[in-house]
Order: C-alpha cells, then sequence, then structure tokens
C-alpha cells in the first residue's frame, strides 16, 4: 500500500485524545480544532480512502465516503440520554456499514483509537432481540452451514468473541463451541492490542484490511439473518 494516501497516525494523534480526556471541554477544543483535523481526521479519512476499493468487494453496499458522520465517528458526544456527561470522545473510529435508509441494523466493520490501545473487527453495534432470535434459529434449522461460516476461527489468533451472554444456556444440548455463539444476546468478533507504536506506520492499514477479509465468511451469514429478520418481519406485517 506504499502509494496509498494513508502513511499512518502520528504520536501526537493519541496525546490529542489524551488531552480531550484530561481538558474536555467546549473551550478546550475550540482552541485545539486545527489539530483535531490534521492529526485525526485526516489520517481516518485517508485510511477510509484506501480500504474503500477491497472493502467493497466484501460488500458493495457499504458507505465509504470518507467523511465524518458517514464513515467516521463524531469526536463530539450526544449526552442527552448517557450519564456520562462529558462533552467529547476520547476515541475515535471508523465504520464500514450499509446506508440506515437500506439497512437498519446491518452489521458493520470497525476500527477504532483510544490513548493506549486500538481495536477493529465486525459485528453487531447492538444487536436487536429479534436479530439474535433468527440468528439462533438459522443455527438450529442447517448447523453444518454456520460451522462452515465460522471455520476460520478456531484456525486464527486474531479474534475473540464478545457480547455479553445468558446465564443460562438457551439450548443445554448444543456444544460449548456452539455456545459460546448461541447464547449471546449481542456478538462481535474484535481482536485488541495495546502495541500502539503499530499505529505509527502505514502497515496496520494492511493488518485491518486482513482481518477484515477474514471476518467476511460470519459478516455474510450476518447479512443473510437480517435478509431473514427483514422477511419474516413483511410476512407478519401482510398477514396481520
Amino acid at each position: 500500500m506504499s502509494d496509498n494516501l494513508f502513511k499512518g497516525f502520528r504520536p501526537e494523534a493519541l496525546q490529542f485524545l489524551e488531552n480531550v480526556r484530561l481538558n474536555n471541554s467546549k473551550e478546550w477544543y475550540e482552541a485545539h480544532r486545527k489539530e483535531y483535523q490534521e492529526l485525526l481526521v485526516q489520517p481516518f479519512q485517508y485510511l477510509v480512502s484506501d480500504l474503500a476499493a477491497d472493502i467493497l468487494q466484501i460488500d458493495s453496499l457499504f458507505e465509504v465516503r470518507p467523511a465524518v458522520n458517514k464513515t467516521l465517528s463524531r469526536l463530539y458526544r450526544d449526552t442527552r440520554f448517557s450519564k456520562d456527561k462529558s462533552l467529547y470522545r476520547s476515541t475515535m473510529w471508523l465504520t464500514f456499514k450499509r446506508p440506515k435508509s437500506e439497512w437498519r441494523d446491518a452489521p458493520a466493520f470497525f476500527f477504532e483509537i483510544s490513548p493506549d490501545n486500538f481495536r477493529y473487527g465486525m459485528g453487531y453495534y447492538s444487536a436487536t432481540r429479534e436479530s439474535m432470535d433468527v440468528f439462533r434459529k438459522m443455527i438450529a434449522e442447517d448447523t453444518p452451514k454456520f460451522m462452515e461460516a465460522i471455520s476460520f476461527y478456531e484456525k486464527q489468533d486474531i479474534y475473540v468473541i464478545e457480547g455479553d451472554m445468558y446465564k443460562k444456556p438457551q439450548d443445554p444440548s448444543l456444544s460449548e463451541e456452539l455456545r459460546q455463539w448461541y447464547d449471546r444476546k449481542n456478538i462481535y468478533l474484535v481482536h485488541n492490542d495495546g502495541d500502539v507504536k503499530k499505529l505509527f506506520t502505514p502497515d496496520i492499514a494492511d493488518e485491518v484490511l486482513h482481518g477484515f477479509k477474514l471476518l467476511e465468511p460470519i459478516y455474510r451469514y450476518l447479512c443473510q439473518v437480517e435478509e431473514r429478520k427483514q422477511s419474516e418481519a413483511s410476512t407478519n406485517y401482510t398477514r396481520s
């Protein structure tokens, strides 16, 4: 990716995020807005632009415009419904997902940096109960198909499965391997990494892209979950 725009983040970018954590005020932000644009927004825009062509091969419906509120997160937080009233985030991330107007509950790919670590992966930000019910139904109906979609998982050491789990097994007859997927209230696969020096070279783009491609089979499976959910909802609406 030597000919690409993204050349890595500068160490000052992580220091900026730490300073946001320590100086969480509108006055401080307004005095440092230029640094925010140079240290965070622009590198993230370059990264999105460089990844876009490969990402669209995973899903041609992905939003890939390198802009805040399209693929890039805002620094400003909406605190209306949050106990945390800090005005600004000390993290920044990108997401590749289908536009909300077309895909309300789509799984998404993400890459996030913070002052002392970074992470990337794929899954639901907050899966609906309906999505997870269909997910379990599809596993029960055709377990071999699901096992094929996750066949990559035991062969890799990049990702772990996360997401809250039910306290009681939803189907005690299932193997422990299957239950770590089946018993989730929400589900995503994530790589957490504290080696922030990786962020300071363009190689991090290759690492993230490789990681995203590894997750393509389970991403496609989750898309089928959403298609099934939408189809069943439409059928139930027509019947009513």
